[in-house]
């Protein structure tokens, strides 16, 4: 019988544009508020790229501190996968160009796209990897530049979204630590709820985009809410029935990173109280796929949990997906 490994996370990193995009600066884009923004969302401000700034410079990065976190050299690498909804190219993929840019030789590379959900979802791929032996090291990025796909006249969805990566080293740890379950779902019957068109809009996409870029993101708020909610509950209580613990087992939880209400309203229906769940919404927005990596490290790098905590990461987003981890921190 061939030999599982435990994997889990060894190293951390992440990486936000410089400039900064406040309620305020929108208050002169849009009709909205400070105030209406805070209070529908939870957002103060968001980072967001220059229009000539690439994505993939913050996916390579944030990949090269987690590669230092971890003590990895890139050409100790066995593969590199980026989460996005948002590659700078069609192809080559994001995940080719960091390859190239860390110098990473002997890593294959490819990308995945399971929107906010991504982080969660790469994590679930590469464990697999991991526990089998197939590959030693392996780098996960979430990396997202939704300010190029945003109506910035839209104030359901301006308001809404940054940009960011987030990066983390996955490899093996100690038996009874790292990844101790996970779980990933979608239902695509729901798709039409978030939607950013690519080398296709049929009628419905044209009808519902009123300005001159076809392209940009467009999203159905309140049918996404329900689900979010909903997911959010079902996503944690998942993983805790496969690892036979409860909420009291958990240190803290780091959910995707979307709107005030929706943490609120999954604590509430969980019966935990706020201060177990992590949130950095208001300085960073909606970073979909890098929100949960981008969490992770600054709840680490701010102490709020140690070695032989139990985390919980939780996520949904288009497609509609979702995904859930638990994970017993091993550094």
């Amino acid at each position: 019988m061939n030999k599982i490994y435990s994997c889990g996370i060894l190293g951390l990193g992440s990486s936000l544009p410089e400039k900064v995009l406040t309620n305020f600066d929108l208050e002169k884009m849009v009709d909205t508020s400070d105030e209406w923004i805070v209070k529908r969302t939870g957002i103060s401000e968001r980072r967001v790229l220059r229009e000539d700034e690439p994505a993939y410079k913050l996916a390579v990065d944030a990949g090269r501190k987690a590669l230092d976190d971890a003590g990895i050299s890139p050409e100790e690498l066995d593969l590199i996968i980026v989460a996005t909804e948002t590659p700078d190219y069609y192809t080559p993929s994001m995940a080719c160009i960091v390859q190239s840019n860390l110098n990473a030789t002997n890593a294959a590379a490819f990308d995945l796209n399971s929107a906010c959900s991504g982080f969660i979802y790469a994590l679930t791929v590469s464990s697999q990897f991991i526990q089998n032996g197939y590959y030693k090291y392996i780098l996960l990025i979430g990396c997202e530049g939704l300010s190029k796909i945003i109506d910035w006249k839209d104030r359901n969805t301006c308001v809404l979204f940054g940009d960011g990566a987030g990066a983390a080293v996955v490899g093996r740890v100690d038996e009874g630590y790292g990844i101790i379950a996970t779980h990933i779902g979608a239902d695509g019957s729901l798709g039409r709820c978030i939607t950013a068109p690519s080398t296709y809009a049929s009628p419905e996409d044209l009808e519902v985009r009123k300005g001159d870029n076809k392209r940009v993101l467009v999203m159905d708020g309140s049918e996404v809410f329900k689900f979010a909610v909903k997911v959010m509950e079902r996503g944690t209580i998942e993983v805790l029935e496969q690892s036979n613990m409860t909420l009291d087992d958990i240190k803290l939880i780091i959910p995707h990173q979307a709107n005030i209400r929706i943490l609120d309203n999954a604590a509430k229906r969980l019966g935990i109280s706020k201060d177990k769940v992590f949130s950095n919404l208001y300085k960073y927005g909606n970073i979909s796929s890098a929100s949960i990596p981008v969490g992770l490290e600054e709840a680490y790098k701010n102490n709020l949990f140690s070695k032989g905590d139990n985390l919980v990461l939780v996520s949904f987003g288009a497609g509609l997906t979702w995904a859930s981890a638990l994970i017993k921190w091993s550094k």
